[in-house]
């Protein structure tokens, strides 16, 4: 039996498991990849509330990513929450190493769903100047793009105009997602050098799911891994998510939803 493409997803722990690493080994191996982790922090949190935040040491962050490196075929590799200026520079210095980086997806998370804090202050110049260039893909929602940019964002013009400026400052795609418009399409648009692609899905009102952003970037890592073009990663990436949308669960002894990311298989990773 074929073995599946190794996918490493450098990010925080979630206990919820709706968001973070766990988000991205359930969508990993729904998708048929083989995911491995390098925990960044571990984060006390459920949909709506994060009460904490304890980072992991840098040297312990540069220590699992530099070990699966040397063990396992890495075909790609996505960043989710890296929380500080020393985890970040820690990240990129074992980046460096590599011979040949795999494709990266980088999900520059920076505020909770819930509106609270998530990276710290000096980390942005950090991730602007030693990761962003070594990006296949950076796919910041709305928030992280009006932070990253400066710009206001109010419509999908405006939003073009920001990514238009980031891809020719970072020299990397980026993946301008306009869900946080709440218009009657969630429009996604791929800004790449010179050339903007839509991707687009019926917005589903009324459904707070925890931790899309951090699906949706595993699911493009994980196609990419595969072979994939970027654009077509990215389109089967928006297929995946709009569908574990659309399967949400709720509990009903409290007010969180989480999508279920687990359940939805698409083909293409068998």
């Amino acid at each position: 039996m074929k073995n599946p493409p190794v996918i490493l997803s450098i990010a925080g722990s979630d206990n919820s498991c709706g968001a973070g690493a766990q988000a991205d080994l359930k969508t990993i191996t729904a998708l048929g990849g083989y995911g491995q982790t390098a925990i960044t922090c571990v984060v006390a949190e459920v949909p709506g509330r994060v009460e904490a935040i304890q980072a992991v040491r840098p040297e312990i962050v540069a220590s699992q990513i530099r070990l699966s490196f040397e063990a396992f075929p890495i075909a790609a590799v996505k960043t989710g929450l890296l929380y500080s200026a020393p985890i970040i520079r820690a990240v990129a210095t074992v980046f460096a190493e590599q011979r040949r980086l795999p494709p990266l997806v980088v999900d520059p998370v920076m505020v909770a769903s819930s509106g609270d804090p998530l990276l710290k202050a000096s980390a942005v110049k950090a991730y602007c100047d030693l990761i962003f260039p070594l990006a296949t893909l950076v796919t910041p929602n709305l928030d992280e793009l009006r932070f990253l940019s400066g710009m206001p964002c109010r419509d999908l013009d405006e939003i073009k105009a920001a990514g238009e400026m980031l891809v020719a400052r970072h020299g990397c795609a980026f993946l301008l997602k306009g869900g946080h418009l709440r218009q009657k399409t969630a429009t996604d648009i791929l800004a790449t050098h010179g050339r903007f692609e839509i991707f687009a899905a019926p917005f589903r009102r009324n459904i707070d799911a925890h931790g899309t952003g951090c699906t949706f970037s595993a699911a493009i890592a994980t196609f990419l891994s595969a072979g994939l073009t970027l654009s077509e990663s990215v389109g089967h990436a928006k297929k995946y998510i709009t569908r574990a949308i659309e399967e949400s669960l709720r509990w009903k002894q409290t007010t969180a939803l989480e999508h279920s990311v687990g359940r939805v298989h698409l083909p293409g990773m068998d």
